[in-house]
C-alpha cells in the first residue's frame, strides 16, 4: 500500500504517517512534505523517485505526471487499467493525503502583492485532490486534519478504509476544492475588472425542527469566519435548541444593541424592540427597558451590551422570556437564570468593528445583497428646521428615539422620554397609524407631555404633527425628504413644536 501525501496544514501529519508507517505503508512525499517527515525520522520515497523527473518551475511542477495520477486514477476492477499500469511501471496510490496552499489567507494579509497571490494558487494539489475524490471506491483521499484519526484506526482495523468513510471524503474532497475555487476566482475576476459572480460559502451550524411554521424545513449556517455581533458564533450557556424564529428575533436584537456604546438593554419580540433603554448602568438600562412594556417583554428576547449580571438576572427571573443575550455573564447571575431550565442563554461577541456587514435576503429565484444598516448619525441641533430650538434634553431623547426607530419595521414610529421608549408603531400600511399606536401606547403608561418622536421615513402629511401634539410630543425627528416637507415645518411652528430633518432615511422594510 501506498500514501502519497503534500499538504500546506501539517496538523497532525506526522503522527497520521507514521502510523501509516507502523501498518506496512509506503510513503511518498513532496518538497516541505518530505523534509518534515525525514526530520521527524519518517522514511519517504520522493516524488521524483516516483516519476523519475525532478521538481521544476520553482516546484509549480512536480506532481503533474502519468506516474502519480495513473496510480491515483486506475481503476482496480478493470483489467485493462491494471495492464496499463504494468506496462508503464506504474504503482498503485491507495491514499492521497493533500491540502492546498493557503490561498485565502495570502490574500487576506495586509499589503499582499498581486504576484504573491498567483504564486499561492495551487496547480498539482486540487488535481490529486479531485483524481482521488473521483477514484473513491479504491483511493482514500484525506483533505481534513480532523479526519485522520479516524482513516487511521479503520485501517487499523479493517486494513483498509470503508467505502462509506471513502465516499465522505470524496465529497468533503469536493468541496474543499470548490471552496478554494470559488476564492480564487472571486479574486482573480476582481483584479480583472469582470462583473461580480456572487460566491457563498456557509457551513450548516445545525438543523433545526422546523422554519416558521413546522410544515416548513430550516437549517441554520454559520459563515466561514467568525464575526461580531453573530448569533451563528455565540455560545450557548444554557436552554432548549434555538428555533427558526428565535435567530431571526435574536439577529434582530443584536443589530439593536450594535448601535449603542452607552449602557443599553432592548427588549425585543417578532423582530421588533417593545421595550429599549439606556442607563447610567446597565442595572439601570434593564429597569427602564423592562417598565417601557411590561406586556410585551413576554415571550420575548432581552439583549444588553454590558456584562450581566446577578441584579439584573434576579429582575429577569419571574418573567417568561425565550433568549437573554449578553457579551458575557457573572457566575451569579448564571446561577440565577440556571433555574429557568428551558431559557436559552447566548453569550456573543460585540466587539466593535468598523468592517461592512454584508446581508443577504433571498427572493424567489434570486437573492438580494446589501450592506447591513450599522450607520449612525447623532442627531444635533444643526439639524432643526423649526422655530422652537431643542433643549439639551431633548436632543438627548431625540438621539435615542432615531436610533431605535431604524430598527423598527417600517412605516415606524418610536415615542421616547428619558432615555427609554413608551410607545412603538410598527409596520402600519400608513405613517399616522403606526404614530397613534406609539401614542397610545405612552398615553395608556399615563405620559402625556414631554414626549418625543421619531419616524424613519419623512412624513408625507402634516396630520402626523397635528396627531402628535394632541399627545403631548413637544420634538420630532424624522428625515424629511417629501414634497410636503415645508406643510410638516409649518404645523410644528404653530404648534410650538421642535422637528429635526437628519437628511437620513432607516427604512425597514
Amino acid at each position: 500500500m501506498r500514501a502519497l501525501v503534500s499538504v500546506s496544514d501539517k496538523t497532525g501529519l506526522v503522527p497520521f504517517v507514521k502510523g501509516l508507517k507502523a501498518l506496512g505503508w509506503e510513503i511518498i512525499a513532496t518538497g516541505g512534505t518530505q523534509k518534515l517527515l525525514e526530520k521527524e525520522g519518517v522514511k519517504t520515497i520522493g516524488i521524483s523517485e516516483v516519476t523519475g523527473f525532478p521538481e521544476i518551475c520553482d516546484g509549480r511542477v512536480k506532481t503533474l505526471h502519468p506516474k502519480v495520477h495513473g496510480g491515483i486514477l486506475a481503476r482496480r476492477d478493470v483489467p485493462e487499467h491494471m495492464e496499463t499500469l504494468k506496462e508503464n511501471g506504474i504503482g498503485t496510490i491507495e491514499l492521497v493525503c493533500v491540502n492546498l496552499y493557503p490561498f485565502r489567507k495570502t490574500i487576506e494579509k495586509e499589503g499582499v502583492s498581486f504576484e504573491e497571490a498567483i504564486e499561492n494558487i495551487d496547480i498539482g494539489g486540487p488535481s490529486m485532490v479531485r483524481s482521488a475524490a473521483k477514484n473513491w471506491k479504491d483511493v482514500t483521499i484525506v483533505c481534513d486534519p480532523a479526519d485522520y484519526d479516524t482513516v487511521l484506526a479503520e485501517i487499523r482495523e479493517n486494513g483498509f478504509t470503508t467505502p462509506e468513510t471513502r465516499l465522505k471524503l470524496s465529497a468533503k474532497a469536493y468541496t474543499h476544492t470548490a471552496e478554494y475555487d470559488s476564492c480564487i476566482a472571486t479574486y482573480m475576476r476582481a483584479q480583472a475588472g469582470l462583473p461580480e459572480k456572487l460566491f457563498l460559502e456557509y457551513d450548516l451550524k445545525q438543523p433545526l425542527r422546523y422554519g416558521e411554521n413546522p410544515h416548513q424545513d430550516a437549517k441554520f449556517y454559520a459563515a466561514m469566519q467568525p464575526v461580531p455581533f453573530s448569533l451563528a458564533f455565540g455560545r450557548q450557556l444554557q436552554g432548549k435548541e434555538l428555533s427558526y424564529n428565535n435567530i431571526q428575533d435574536a439577529n434582530a436584537a443584536l443589530n439593536v444593541v450594535r448601535d449603542f456604546d452607552e449602557p443599553f438593554c432592548v427588549a425585543l419580540k417578532h423582530m421588533n424592540p417593545c421595550g429599549a433603554a439606556v442607563g447610567k448602568t446597565i442595572e439601570e438600562a434593564w429597569q427602564a427597558a423592562y417598565e417601557a412594556d411590561k406586556v410585551s417583554i413576554y415571550g420575548g428576547i432581552v439583549a444588553v451590551n454590558r456584562p450581566l449580571t446577578a441584579e439584573v438576572a434576579l429582575g429577569m427571573k419571574p418573567i417568561f422570556l425565550e433568549i437573554v443575550i449578553a457579551p458575557s455573564f457573572t457566575p451569579e447571575a448564571l446561577e440565577i437564570l440556571s433555574s429557568k431550565k428551558n431559557l436559552r442563554v447566548m453569550e456573543v461577541d460585540m466587539t466593535r468593528s468598523d468592517a461592512p456587514v454584508p446581508q443577504y435576503i433571498s427572493v424567489n429565484g434570486g437573492l438580494l445583497a446589501q450592506r447591513l444598516d450599522t450607520q449612525v448619525e447623532k442627531v444635533e441641533a444643526s439639524m432643526c428646521v423649526t422655530a422652537a430650538k431643542p433643549t439639551p434634553a431633548m436632543l438627548s431623547d431625540l438621539d435615542f428615539g432615531w436610533r431605535i426607530v431604524k430598527h423598527v419595521k417600517s412605516n415606524a414610529i418610536a415615542v421616547v422620554r428619558e432615555g427609554h421608549t413608551l410607545g412603538i408603531g410598527a409596520g402600519q400600511t400608513n405613517r399616522v397609524g403606526s404614530a397613534q399606536i406609539a401614542l397610545e401606547e405612552a398615553r395608556a403608561a399615563g405620559f402625556t407631555e414631554g414626549l418625543v418622536l421619531a419616524s424613519d421615513g419623512f412624513l408625507p402629511f402634516d396630520d402626523t404633527v397635528a396627531l402628535a401634539a394632541k399627545y403631548g410630543v413637544t420634538a420630532i425627528v424624522q428625515p424629511g425628504g417629501s414634497i410636503r416637507d415645508e406643510d410638516c415645518i409649518r404645523k410644528a411652528d404653530e404648534l410650538g413644536i421642535v422637528m429635526l430633518l437628519t437628511g437620513v432615511r432607516h427604512f425597514k422594510h
